[in-house]
């Protein structure tokens, strides 16, 4: 009997209409952020009832949701000491919100029985961006319609390609298990798709991130097939790939020498560049975290110190966004906050080390993109890359505690997803 058909009549409902709506939210995720926040805020309103109290208390010792929750506590006590206004603090708080989800999403996804629906329509969603922008690389003016993109339907080229590396790798990875499983045809369209991906990362619409984030991915890959040996023979066999690439893609030739070009023109002329601005964000940043070092100028602060700084100065260096989620945190909750961020990291790819399967898989990889990536964004803040990191840890993380606790009573004996 399904955990959802236990429920009263009532309740059993909503924990249906709860699951749909975070297979809709998870389709939403690659085209819309208003649509993405209207079904998650539905899905709140949903699973709210629905949820098992003495599962939740079990939950939340975990430090899994244990630190996400001392984060977000701090970042409320941080509007106390603020130097901004009321309304700068409430709103710098707004992005560490969302972390309050994880813990909810343990307790949904360890009873449901949709947690793969969820990532399959979010997969599925990913392969209908993916066609789209095809589409306008062969057709850039579709009905006469001008569009300022290259293969960029919709957001940016650091979300799109973020959310491809993750669909290839979770590709590649069920690829291998459905190989070894005898289902060879499969294996391989998902290997095809996986490559479709990753050619448009490296062919059309490469972000810097992404480029990063790939070879790191690849490592852990190896790691969780063959072992130590098998990163090593994987890890050459990625440089002799990179190398292929580099020959082949001007795409990726050009965001990689425009770095240099980007940091000499932002030096010398100020002009506006992403490289440019990046490195006087993060020279700005430690300085504000040298003023305030322990527990840093409170909520929301970020915008009016860099609009401080930039008194009197040229150059673009108003922002809320430092462009790296360990200074953005340590300028607003300084080194208690820092050692909080890397805490939930730690404590969320630990839930998955050592698991087996997809869902482990999946887990440890967003985790990992979301660390390597926020070297260079603050994407626990940024919205479409924050969702992703909440529901998939959340997600992947309901569905292992609940495979645990099937393999404690000696209920599961199906090999695992």
């Amino acid at each position: 009997m399904s955990f959802s058909s236990a429920l009263q009549p009532h309740n059993a409902k909503l924990f249906r209409a709860a699951d749909a709506l975070a297979i809709a939210t998870a389709a939403s995720l690659p085209w819309s952020t208003s649509a993405t926040g209207i079904l998650m805020a539905l899905w709140l309103l949903a699973v709210l009832p629905t949820i098992d109290v003495v599962g939740l208390r079990r939950a939340l010792p975990h430090p899994a949701a244990a630190i996400a929750l001392v984060l977000v506590a701090l970042a409320a006590s941080g509007i106390l000491w603020s130097e901004a206004g009321w309304a700068r603090a409430f709103q710098g708080f707004t992005p560490f919100a969302k972390l309050l989800v994880i813990p909810l999403l343990f307790v949904h996804f360890r009873q449901s029985e949709r947690g793969l629906w969820v990532l399959a329509a979010f997969l599925l969603s990913c392969a209908l961006l993916l066609v789209a922008s095809l589409i306008l690389i062969s057709w850039p003016r579709p009905f006469g319609w001008r569009l300022n993109t290259h293969g960029i339907p919709v957001k940016d080229r650091i979300v799109q390609s973020g959310e491809f590396v993750l669909c290839a790798f979770g590709a590649l990875y069920l690829a291998f298990e459905l190989f070894r499983g005898g289902r060879r045809w499969l294996a391989m369209a998902l290997v095809g798709l996986a490559g479709a991906f990753l050619a448009n990362v490296l062919y059309i619409a490469a972000s810097r991130t992404s480029l990063v984030v790939i070879p790191v991915l690849l490592l852990f890959l190896g790691f969780r097939w063959f072992g130590w040996k098998g990163t090593l023979a994987l890890a050459l066999a990625g440089g002799a790939f990179a190398a292929v690439v580099w020959v082949s893609s001007p795409h990726v030739q050009q965001r990689i020498s425009d770095i240099s070009k980007e940091v000499q023109a932002y030096e010398t002329d100020r002009k506006v560049t992403s490289a440019g601005l990046r490195i006087d964000y993060w020279t700005k940043a430690v300085g504000f975290i040298q003023q305030a070092p322990v527990i840093g100028h409170g909520t929301g602060t970020i915008r009016q110190l860099f609009e401080k700084a930039s008194a009197g100065e040229t150059g673009a260096w108003q922002t809320a966004n430092p462009h790296n989620q360990t200074l953005a945190i340590g300028i607003q909750l300084g080194i208690v906050g820092i050692v909080l961020l890397w805490a939930l990291w730690v404590s969320h790819f630990l839930l998955f080390r050592g698991e087996v399967g997809l869902i482990a898989w999946i887990g440890e990889i967003v985790v990992v993109q979301n660390i390597v990536s926020s070297l260079f964004n603050s994407h626990l803040f940024d919205f479409t890359q924050g969702w992703i990191y909440v529901l998939g840890v959340g997600l992947a993380g309901g569905m292992i505690f609940g495979r645990r606790a099937k393999a404690k009573s000696g209920a599961d004996t199906q090999r695992p997803v």
